[in-house]
């Protein structure tokens, strides 16, 4: 992203050439490192496995995980770009910015924005990545646009001769893509619609009244109670009515009442 410094030119071509990798792969890891702070790194490069990340004497993981001989390769240049980043200058220090945005000296990115992980330029284009904001500001004619980087973790950059900041080619844990297919940040999250009322308020809500269901009539109702007695209970009937009246419990008239309106039942 940034350029590099010469010591640092010399460095990648040497430490690619002792581990047996591309000076790109060790400039991606340069880059990485840069911006996890020295302590960690998460990159994206195919001679590197793929994507991968790195911690400061704690893991190293690359997309070939059984691959451990570039595992190790991944660790120790990671270590080694660790140590140079602490003691020695690495990157070529920004040009002073036009004035236009920022407060932060050489700053040509919105002052919002912050510090970048890492930024550099090629051509007639600057570029800066802010990360935890998921910004990346290009600068082209003194024009600053603002890309959403969504999840892309940028950790290298690639430009044409002679293109302009939409050919600028960017690497990340999904592979290459270019910068012209990232979205517009005032265009990335458009506001929602507001709510529109409706036309006429419904009806509040009101439980149906509960439906009573009337019981039927049992049969004996229709019939008369009595009406279901048997010969058998009708004889029965008589003779504790002729017991009764014999006791006196009934008098003469009560047990010829009753007895008349059962005879009349056979």
């Amino acid at each position: 992203m940034q350029e590099l410094t010469p010591f640092a030119a010399d460095a990648t071509q040497s430490l690619a050439q002792r581990y047996g990798v591309s000076v790109d792969a060790v400039r991606a890891l340069l880059y990485a490192v840069s911006a996890g702070g020295g302590t960690m790194a998460q990159f994206y490069h195919p001679d590197l496995g793929g994507g991968g990340q790195w911690m400061q004497g704690g893991m190293t993981m690359v997309g070939d995980m059984f691959n451990h001989g570039l595992q190790a390769t991944v660790s120790g240049l990671c270590s080694e770009l660790s140590r140079m980043l602490n003691s020695q200058q690495m990157f070529v220090p920004l040009p002073r910015g036009n004035g236009n945005f920022g407060h932060f000296g050489n700053a040509w990115w919105p002052a919002e924005l912050g510090n970048p992980s890492s930024s550099g330029g090629q051509n007639d284009s600057r570029y800066a990545y802010f990360p935890g904001t998921q910004r990346l500001a290009i600068e082209r004619n003194g024009q600053v646009t603002l890309y959403n980087t969504l999840d892309h973790q940028i950790g290298g950059v690639q430009q044409q001769q002679g293109g302009n900041y939409g050919s600028l080619s960017f690497s990340s844990q999904f592979g290459t893509f270019t910068v012209d297919s990232l979205p517009l940040v005032n265009a990335a999250y458009p506001e929602p619609a507001p709510m529109q009322s409706p036309a006429f308020a419904p009806a509040p809500y009101q439980p149906a009244p509960p439906q009573w269901t009337q019981p039927q009539p049992s049969p004996a109702q229709f019939s008369g109670s009595t009406s279901a007695q048997s010969h058998d209970e009708i004889l029965a009937t008589l003779e504790r009515l002729s017991d009764l009246h014999q006791r006196g419990v009934l008098s003469e008239a009560e047990f010829q009442a009753k007895k008349s309106d059962l005879l009349a039942r056979l």
